[in-house]
């Protein structure tokens, strides 16, 4: 994992920052809530749960849900 998020490959993810924002802060919750594993890098300092969901979106491990598409599945 990277020392910094990557925040341009997580935006070709994405529409735009605030979606960006917005997915990070609902997966950040949900690691936080499942005690999801902690990350250290090299210099030993664990990384924050808002990073290691930014990276999970660019990386494509998580991924984005919009409502009009929930709203497809439902019918």
């Amino acid at each position: 994992m990277s020392k910094r998020p990557l925040t341009e490959e997580a935006l070709k993810k994405v529409n735009n920052r605030y979606e960006l924002v917005h997915a990070a802060a609902k997966l950040a919750k949900r690691l936080y809530e499942t005690g999801a594993e902690s990350f250290v890098t090299e210099e030993g300092i664990p990384l924050k749960k808002t990073v290691i969901a930014i990276d999970k979106i660019a990386k494509g491990e998580a991924k984005i849900i919009k409502p009009e598409e929930i709203i497809k599945e439902e019918e």
